[in-house]
Parts: C-alpha cells; structure tokens; sequence
C-alpha cells in the first residue's frame, strides 16, 4: 500500500515540478501557458510563480518517502492545484494551453487526493 501511496505522491509532485522550468525563460512560459510575456514585471511574477511550483513540488516529493510529511505536503499540493482550477473557472476565458494546465492539475489533484486517504486509511486514521 505504502508504495501505491508514494506513486500517487510522485505524480502529484512531477505535475506541480514540470512548471520550474518556465524560472529559466519567458520563452518557455510563453510556451507553457500560451500567452506573451513582454513586460518584464509580469516576466519576473511568472519566473518566480515557477520557482514556488518547486517547492510544492519538492514537498511532495519528500511525502512520497516520509509519511509523515504527507498531510501538509497534500494540503498545500491541493490547495495549489485546486486554487488554480478555480481561477480558470471564475475568469472563464482561458486559453487552451491554461484549460491544458487546469485538466492535469485535476487529474494531479484527483491521484492525490486518493494518496491521502489511502494513507489515513493505511494508518487507520
């Protein structure tokens, strides 16, 4: 069950670690989210938008071997890609490439999600 559990954790972590990449370049944001990056504050917003995926990504990761990280790693894991979700929805005027980012944040959130509970009930939480 314990490895069923961590698979969960690293997919959720490889979809929130994927993004860390836009911190090299606003050309690879531009290519990920679809949209044009000319002023250089939004450029510096983005980049550094990319560098905190890393650290959720990182936490999940480091769940996927320590249990005992897994209920805030999870919280702040869904707390991201659900939040993300929601925006889209509310502003409802997304590009493809973002309603692209909010489908593997759902399935992302949905593989997590089960990791968790699977957890707890590994536990008998």
């Amino acid at each position: 069950m314990n490895r069923v559990v961590a698979g969960l954790f690293v997919f959720a972590a490889v979809a929130n670690l994927l993004p860390v990449l836009g911190a090299l370049g606003a050309e690879r944001l531009e290519g990920a989210y679809g949209v044009a990056i000319a002023d250089p504050n939004l450029e510096v917003l983005m980049r550094h938008r990319a560098l905190l995926f890393g650290v959720v990504g990182g936490l999940l990761l480091a769940a996927a071997w320590r249990p005992a990280l897994r209920g805030l790693a999870g919280a702040a894991g869904l707390f991201s890609m659900l939040s993300f979700i929601a925006v889209v929805w509310i502003v409802g005027e997304a590009n493809d490439e973002l309603r692209t980012v909010a489908i593997v944040d759902a399935v992302a959130a949905l593989a997590l999600a089960a990791g968790l509970l699977l957890d707890r009930r590994a536990r008998g939480d």
